[in-house]
């Protein structure tokens, strides 16, 4: 990759991230480089497991995954704020939990602990929605 497409990718990631500065005023153009470096982003965290093997490489790839799924939550609740979108970034993070939690669970007996942490984090974020 050369310079510039590594410096467009972490300009991007800047916009994605820098929160209220882009709220409202995100054109799409902005919206599909943020959405691009969030693809990148985790492409990029997801060759970092190809180097561990057997449940590391699962709780890696869940990581990376969740972290890509609530990246693009976030950039949707920036881009078109709402109750449903906040609501929405909520359970992502609640399901990408889960899903880390799960896969760290199968080292140990069963999944019903991070099933009951997952059902509680949604139940959380129904709550918050409603008021």
């Amino acid at each position: 990759m050369n310079k510039f497409n590594i410096s467009s990718i972490l300009v991007a990631l800047g916009l994605a991230f820098s929160g209220s500065a882009i709220a409202q005023n995100m054109s799409k153009d902005e919206h599909e480089a943020a959405e691009k470096s969030i693809v990148a982003q985790y492409k990029l965290d997801k060759e970092k497991c190809e180097s561990l093997t057997g449940n590391a490489e699962d709780i890696c790839v869940a990581d990376a995954k969740g972290k890509e799924k609530v990246a693009k939550a976030e950039l949707e609740a920036k881009f078109k704020p709402s109750e449903e979108a906040t609501y929405k970034v909520s359970v992502a993070k609640a399901e990408a939990n889960y899903d880390v939690s799960k896969e760290k669970c199968d080292d140990i007996a069963g999944n019903k602990a991070a099933k009951a942490i997952l059902e509680q984090a949604k139940s959380e974020a129904k709550a918050k929605q409603h008021h």
